[in-house]
């Protein structure tokens, strides 16, 4: 196993940093000294998470934020001014792939090329979020990074996420090949945890929220499907372990835990950790999504490529992050800090694009 080399200092650029992953992965940057510049256009993601991230971070002046989209604000940048770059913007979630097809596949191929032809120019390292979803229906279990891909029929919309993000990764290996490119691919296997929310389909948070309320968890189709939940904060230290690793480069890795556990009994586990009144109801596929809905029924990880290039463990229990995930969300709603999210839309014009200075 290689390891990564000492740390100095760095100048990160993340995109989607103002969401879930990105702001939990801007907090780890900043305690360790880095200076972290992030490009988030809160399409998705809450503008109270780099709120969040400057009261935690110790140095605030280390911390900016430029709101717009990738493809408009990296060309205002010099690729001279930031050491590695991670790419974590994205259209996510199955209710908005579903819902805006077009918007997905143009965000997700499009902004991609945007980063990797900025990377190019002065070969920095960069980290190239992906997803459990480009394995499609899965030929086998577990999934490993090297196994051959299966999708639906191109009349569902559902599969136009996964192949936008297997371009993805077309892409950034053959800058790696051609161009010698420093890059490593993440495919991130439903991660979870505080600061994620609901409203794009992810499921524990929207459990967890209803469970709060006392009102019933929606199961969608016949619950029986299964998924590998990982928890946000054994997640983000392992990214920059991977792209500091140069044995890593160019090559894909999972991320995630290999235990699974079936959607209707993570309503359960999330009923009885919470102390919840609410029941399970079971929800049509066609009732939650639209007729004709596709989907697999299990995905779990082969963390065995992970394990031997950096000792990968995740060790943070399901119950933990659920009751993690229920503290945060209870404190957002008492803080009103909820309000700070967008709706679908590539942008909200009342807010002013541009740097967003650091507040002591």
């Amino acid at each position: 196993m290689t390891q990564a080399t000492s740390h100095r200092p760095l100048r990160v650029l993340i995109t989607g940093g103002g969401g879930f992953i990105g702001s939990h992965l801007s907090e780890l940057l900043l305690d360790r000294g880095d200076t972290v510049t992030i490009v988030d256009n809160f399409s998705t993601g809450r503008r109270a998470n780099p709120e969040i991230v400057r009261r935690v971070a110790s140095r605030c002046d280390r911390y900016r934020v430029i709101e717009g989209d990738v493809s408009t604000e990296l060309p205002r940048l010099s690729p001279l001014d930031y050491d590695c770059v991670y790419h974590l913007a994205a259209a996510v979630g199955v209710r908005l792939v579903v819902e805006k097809p077009i918007h997905t596949i143009e965000t997700n191929v499009h902004e991609t090329s945007v980063v990797l032809r900025f990377c190019a120019e002065r070969s920095l390292p960069v980290l190239i979020a992906s997803t459990s979803e480009v394995y499609g229906k899965g030929i086998r279990v577990p999934m490993s990074e090297d196994d051959d891909v299966v999708y639906g029929s191109t009349g569902f919309s559902r599969w136009c996420y996964a192949c936008s993000k297997a371009i993805d990764e077309y892409l950034a290996l053959a800058y790696h090949r051609e161009h010698g490119l420093p890059m490593v691919i993440a495919r991130f296997f439903n991660t979870v945890g505080p600061r994620q929310i609901g409203e794009y389909g992810m499921v524990l948070p929207r459990f967890v929220a209803a469970a709060l309320e006392d009102r019933d968890l929606e199961v969608h189709g016949n619950g029986e499907q299964s998924r590998c939940f990982c928890d946000v904060r054994d997640v983000v230290p392992v990214l920059p372990k991977l792209l500091e690793t140069s044995a890593c480069h160019g090559r894909v890795f999972n991320i995630g835990r290999e235990e699974s556990i079936s959607i209707i009994e993570l309503a359960r586990v999330v009923i009885a950790t919470l102390g919840s009144k609410s029941k399970v109801r079971m929800v049509p596929y066609a009732e939650a999504f639209s007729a004709g809905f596709d989907d697999l029924t299990v995905r779990q990880p082969n963390l065995t490529r992970i394990r031997e290039a950096i000792g990968f463990t995740p060790r943070i229990l399901l119950q933990q992050t659920v009751r993690d995930l229920a503290q945060e969300m209870s404190q957002r709603e008492a803080s009103g800090s909820h309000a700070g999210h967008v709706g679908h839309g590539p942008r909200d014009d009342q807010h002013k694009q541009g740097a967003t200075p650091c507040r002591s």
